[in-house]
């Protein structure tokens, strides 16, 4: 099939792009400059210069596209606390994401994949979570429900949609890379109850569940590895980083951290095996360790 990608030059892009191309698919990969387009051709991907918000632009880009894939993001790495710092991300999101399910539509596309987060989750302690299980909307949390109900609208315009659930990315990714760099030195990167579930996936598991997404049922799917304790996962951390136990921050802080607190700090033993038992797909690195963050240094 012939797969138009949103955020084809990010994490998530280039993994998908890898694993679309090894099932067999086209890809074409939206690129916002020339410069990013190279990048697009590098991983092998047909470069589509063009504005994420530009609908027409998108229409013509997806002509002849059997599906659209909207993973666009714009994760403000070791800025989360700064105001203002998750503006962009929510606007690709809240806004962008309409745009690309419109164009979809208006071009002709049968199947749309919208990149969506398990953090949607109520708190549930101990319960293991299935994509059954109700969702707890915040203002923190409203840009990523309004994406998945773009994907319901494409859905119900008689098409087919998938919305995938991701867990935190962790691996050799920005995010993980500043979280180890202050656990070496010392400071909190625990935030939270430690007894709370955490659900997680490694980078190189993202292209994978992507590729699974355009065989399986239309719905919505959890994706990631086994469930962690936080406590486990934060210690894990600092394990790697040459430390015995991690820290965690203080109320203060904590308060810093604003309306995405209580969002980061709920407890979700989330369970992926609905997409497993629908495509096959199982994720590579299924349980975390410390050998996910090799090469952080």
């Amino acid at each position: 099939m012939k797969v138009f990608l949103t955020g084809a030059t990010g994490m998530m892009g280039r993994s998908a792009t890898r694993a679309l191309q090894q099932a067999g698919h086209t890809v074409i990969g939206l690129a916002r400059s020339e410069a990013r387009a190279r990048i697009v051709a590098e991983a092998g991907a047909e470069p589509f210069v063009g504005d994420y918000f530009d609908g027409d632009t998108l229409v013509a880009g997806m002509s002849g596209c059997d599906v659209v894939c909207n993973l666009a993001t714009h994760i403000p790495a070791g800025a989360a606390a700064v105001p203002g710092a998750w503006r962009a991300n929510s606007r690709i999101r809240s806004v962008g994401s309409k745009v690309v399910a419109d164009a979809a539509i208006e071009a002709g596309v049968e199947r749309f994949v919208q990149e969506s987060l398990s953090l949607l989750y109520a708190d549930q302690g101990d319960e293991v979570v299935t994509e059954e299980f109700p969702i707890d909307v915040t203002s923190a949390a409203e840009p990523v429900v309004v994406a998945e109900t773009n994907a319901d609208h494409f859905a119900r315009e008689g098409r087919s949609s998938v919305v995938l659930r991701f867990g935190l990315i962790t691996g050799h990714d920005e995010n993980s890379r500043l979280k180890l760099k202050r656990a070496a030195t010392g400071k909190p990167i625990g935030m939270g109850p430690r007894d709370g579930w955490c659900h997680v996936i490694h980078p190189d598991d993202l292209g994978d569940v992507v590729a699974a997404a355009i065989a399986a049922p239309g719905g919505i799917y959890n994706a990631g590895g086994a469930p962690i304790r936080r406590e486990d996962l934060n210690d894990e951390f600092a394990f790697a980083a040459g430390r015995d136990k991690a820290r965690y921050y203080g109320k203060l802080r904590l308060r810093l951290v604003g309306e995405r607190r209580e969002l980061l700090t709920r407890s979700r033993r989330v369970s992926s095996q609905k997409l497993t038992d629908l495509t096959g797909w199982k994720p590579v690195h299924e349980y975390f360790s410390a050998d996910w963050l090799v090469g952080h240094g």
